[in-house]
C-alpha cells in the first residue's frame, strides 16, 4: 500500500516543478560557496525534467539523494540548506511530500543568508503555487499525522523546518500566508 505522502504520479509531476522553483531561488547560495559542485543544480534540472514527463519515477528514485549529499561540500548553513532544498526537490519523483521539504529548506537557506528573508521566501512560495499544486499539496497529511514518509517525525517535523511546513500547509486554502 502506498503512503498517503506519495501522491499520484501526475500530482508528483505537478509539485516537482514548484519544488524546483523553490530550490532554484536559493541555489546561488550554494553555488557561490561551492562553484564546482553541480549536484544541486542537476537535482533541480532533473526535478524539472521529471515534471515534464521526460524522466520516469523509477530512475529518479535511485538518484533522489544525490543533490542533497552536496551539502557536505558546503560550510555555511545557507549553502547547506540550499543543497538540501535541491535534494528534496529531486526526491519528489519518489514521494510528493518532499516538495514541502524543498520549500522549507529553501526558506531556511534564505533566512540563514539574510535574517528576515525566510518569511519573505515562504510568501513567495505560497503565491507561486498554481491551483493544481495547491490541490495536490492539500491532499497530503498534515505534518506529523502520518509516520510513513518525510512528513512523519523526522527532520522536517521539528524546529524551523516544521514551522515552515505548518505555515505552508495552513496557507494552502488561501492566496496569501496569514
Amino acid at each position: 500500500m502506498l503512503s498517503p505522502q506519495s501522491l499520484s504520479e501526475n500530482d508528483r509531476r505537478l509539485v516537482a516543478a514548484w519544488a524546483a522553483d523553490c530550490a532554484e531561488r536559493v541555489l546561488l547560495l550554494f553555488e557561490a560557496e561551492v562553484p564546482d559542485d553541480d549536484r544541486p543544480r542537476d537535482g533541480i534540472v532533473r526535478a524539472r525534467a521529471f515534471s515534464r514527463g521526460e524522466l520516469d519515477a523509477a530512475g529518479e528514485i535511485r538518484r533522489r539523494f544525490v543533490a542533497g549529499r552536496a551539502a557536505g561540500s558546503a560550510t555555511s548553513p545557507a549553502a547547506r540548506a540550499a543543497a538540501w532544498s535541491a535534494g528534496q526537490a529531486s526526491g519528489v519523483a519518489h514521494m510528493g511530500a518532499h516538495a514541502l521539504g524543498a520549500a522549507a529548506y529553501a526558506a531556511r537557506a534564505a533566512e540563514s543568508a539574510s535574517p528576515g528573508r525566510g518569511e519573505t521566501e515562504v510568501r513567495w512560495q505560497v503565491q507561486h503555487m498554481s491551483s493544481s499544486v495547491r490541490a495536490a499539496l492539500r491532499s497530503l497529511p498534515l505534518l506529523g499525522e502520518d509516520p510513513s514518509g518525510p512528513l512523519g517525525s523526522g527532520l522536517l517535523a521539528s524546529g524551523v523546518l516544521g514551522d515552515t511546513i505548518r505555515a505552508l500547509q495552513a496557507a494552502l486554502g488561501s492566496t496569501e500566508l496569514d
